[in-house]
C-alpha cells in the first residue's frame, strides 16, 4: 500500500484522497477574486472540509493555458496571511503549496503546508529539487512542455505520450531521489501542453504512468477539455468533471485534485464500493 508522510503524519491511500482547489488569484473563474476577504477565505475551507477534502491546495499565481506569471514577491503577499489563517482556524489541515517557486514554497512550509505541488516539475526554478531534499516535504511532480503562456500551441509529442510522460518521470524521479526526496506523487498535467486526444489517452492509460510504484493525482476539474467534448461552459461541466473522476479512479489515481469536493467524494465512495463487491 502506497503512504506518504506528511510532517511526521503517514498517510496511507487504500482509500483515494480529495484536494480542495483554492485559488487566490484575483481572476480565478471559480471563487472570482472572493477569497482575499478573510470571511469568504474561512466559510470556503470550512465548506471544503466538511465535504471531504483531505488536503486544501493554495496557489497565488494563475497557470491556465495564456496566463503570465506574477512577480514572485506578489505572490507570497497573496499566500502567506491566507496560510496563516487558515491554519489559525483549523490547525489540523493538509495545505498544499501550489508554487514553481522554492521560495516561495519554504515560506509556506515555515507557515504549516506539507506539501509542495509544482506545476512545472522543478523546471521554473532550480533550487526546488534542494530545498525539497532539505525539508523532507511530499512533492507533486507535474508533467508541464513549455509554460502557460506557451503550452497550448501545437503540442507535440514525438512518441507514444505514455511512453514520453513515463520517460520525463523516470529522469525526474531519479534527480529527487538524489536530493532525498522520497515522498513523490505524479501528475500527468492534463491541459499542460496537451491536446484534447492526448488529453484522453492519458486518462485511458493512467494506470500506465509510474510503473505502479507512486501515487497518481489527477487535476481535470472544469478543464477545457469537458468543455470541448461536451459544448458546454465551464460552469456548466461539473457532471463532465464528475464523469473523469470516476475514470481516473478505475484507472488507479489516488488523489483527485477538484473544485467541487462533494461530488469527488461520492465519486470516491461509489468506486470504493464497487471494488468491494
Amino acid at each position: 500500500m502506497l503512504t506518504i508522510n506528511c510532517r511526521g503524519s503517514l498517510l496511507n491511500f487504500k482509500t483515494p484522497k480529495i484536494m480542495g482547489i483554492v485559488n487566490l488569484t484575483p481572476d480565478s473563474f471559480y471563487n472570482g477574486g472572493r477569497l482575499k476577504y478573510e470571511y469568504h477565505l474561512l466559510k470556503h475551507i470550512e465548506i471544503l472540509l466538511k465535504e471531504g477534502a483531505d488536503f486544501i491546495d493554495i496557489g497565488g499565481v494563475s497557470t491556465r493555458p495564456g496566463s503570465h506569471f506574477i512577480e514572485k514577491k506578489e505572490e507570497i503577499q497573496r499566500i502567506q496571511k491566507p496560510i496563516q489563517i487558515i491554519i489559525k482556524n483549523f490547525p489540523n489541515i493538509k495545505i498544499s503549496i501550489d508554487t514553481f517557486r522554492s521560495e516561495v514554497a519554504k515560506i509556506a512550509i515555515q507557515e504549516g503546508a506539507v506539501m509542495v505541488n509544482d506545476i512545472s516539475g522543478g523546471n521554473f526554478d532550480k533550487k526546488m529539487y534542494s530545498f525539497l531534499g532539505r525539508y523532507h516535504i511530499p512533492y507533486v511532480l507535474n508533467h508541464i512542455k513549455g509554460t502557460p503562456k506557451n503550452m497550448q500551441k501545437k503540442p507535440y509529442y514525438h512518441d507514444d505520450i505514455i511512453i514520453e510522460i513515463n520517460r520525463y518521470f523516470f529522469y525526474k524521479i531519479s534527480i529527487l531521489k538524489k536530493y532525498g526526496v522520497c515522498d513523490i506523487i505524479l501528475d500527468p498535467g492534463f491541459g499542460f501542453g496537451k491536446t484534447l486526444k492526448h488529453n484522453i489517452q492519458l486518462l485511458k492509460y493512467l494506470s500506465l504512468l509510474g510503473f505502479q510504484e507512486h501515487l497518481i493525482l489527477v487535476g481535470i476539474s472544469r478543464k477545457s477539455m469537458i468543455q470541448n467534448i461536451l459544448n458546454i461552459s465551464q460552469k456548466e461541466s461539473l457532471n463532465g468533471s464528475s464523469i473523469m473522476h470516476t475514470i481516473a479512479l478505475l484507472n488507479r489515481a489516488k488523489i483527485l485534485r477538484v473544485h467541487d469536493v462533494k461530488e469527488a467524494r461520492e465519486c470516491v465512495k461509489i468506486i470504493d464500493y464497487y471494488h468491494h463487491i
